[in-house]
């Protein structure tokens, strides 16, 4: 990113030389994930929201790699956990080496992270907040293979699940940003509130994407509903439906009777389920949007305006 410019840089290559080993398949490893590392939205919203607040430190660097290399590992988990052969429109490091090597490769690159975050000035506030998120990744991974097994998920789960499992990584990049660089009370609160609302913002509109997308786009669609997640389209589908129940078993059964996918997503067109989950989307980042109105105007501030905005008309 251009008006980051040297800082981003160093952002970059820090994340570089922090998983650099002799191992060569381990090596070459990494370098076929760095490669494919997809938007690199959490260390930048961390470097925008310094330069919203002051000015990047060391510790903005540091902390800015760790949440991208955190980040990554946890794809590498999830993937195991999910089975998943593909992400990003190429094959999982799981499809490719097995789950046990994406497993290892996975606590490699959060070992590395950790290692970031230990060596900084702030690091005894840091590590919490870090330990915090990996509570809430563990946590929302747990709670979203239960509420698929019982196919009974509330809008009040799913705002859960997707605060543990996504939120919670732009948390932890922003908090920290704000930790770098001292901020107030208010401009620390003010970032918390704009990550949260953000990565809410960002997983809805991928849940969307789920229902709506095309598979020409680089993302396969109707994966969420083939293993049995009930996201928000679905929810806004269900609510005040007589079906409900009916759907919900279908759910239920999908894993015997795939082509109930197929029916559900039918079901929810029709009941505006999509259009549902739109509104709630310009809902969350309208909230990241406001949350902004702490910091002064600045390039920074704008393009964090753009990030939280962007999930509005994104197709990936």
């Amino acid at each position: 990113m251009a008006y980051l410019g040297a800082d981003w840089d160093r952002t970059l290559a820090l994340i570089r030389s922090s998983l650099h080993t002799d191992v060569g398949l381990l090596e070459d490893t990494n370098g076929r994930i760095l490669s494919n590392s997809g938007k690199l939205l959490r260390p930048m919203v961390a470097l925008l929201l310094c330069r919203a607040i002051g000015s990047v430190s060391d510790d903005s660097i540091s902390y800015a790699a760790a949440s991208e290399m955190l980040h990554n590992a946890t794809l590498m988990h999830d993937d195991v956990a999910d089975e998943s052969m593909e992400r990003r429109g190429r094959p999982t490091l799981s499809a490719l080496l097995g789950p046990g090597a994406a497993v290892l490769v996975g606590d490699y690159w959060l070992a590395r992270a950790v290692d970031l975050v230990v060596r900084t000035g702030h690091r005894d506030t840091a590590i919490p907040l870090f330990a915090r998120t990996l509570t809430d990744l563990a946590e929302g991974e747990m709670l979203q293979m239960e509420k698929a097994s019982s196919c009974d998920t509330t809008e009040e789960d799913y705002l859960r699940i997707i605060h543990c499992k996504t939120g919670s990584l732009f948390c932890v990049a922003a908090e920290t940003a704000a930790l770098s660089v001292d901020a107030s009370a208010e401009h620390r609160a003010a970032a918390l509130t704009f990550a949260n609302a953000l990565g809410n913002a960002f997983q809805i509109k991928d849940d969307i994407l789920d229902y709506a997308g095309t598979d020409s786009l680089g993302k396969p669609v109707g994966v969420d509903l083939r293993e049995q997640k009930i996201t928000l389209p679905l929810l806004g589908a269900l609510e005040g439906s007589p079906r409900e129940s009916e759907i919900r078993q279908m759910v239920r059964e999908i894993p015997s009777r795939p082509e109930y996918c197929d029916r559900i997503r039918a079901f929810v067109a029709e009941r505006g389920g999509i259009s549902y989950a739109v509104r709630r989307l310009g809902e969350w980042v309208e909230q990241a949007v406001c949350a902004l109105d702490a910091f002064a105007d600045s390039p920074a501030r704008t393009y964090l305006t753009d990030i939280a905005r962007f999930n509005l008309w994104r197709e990936v």
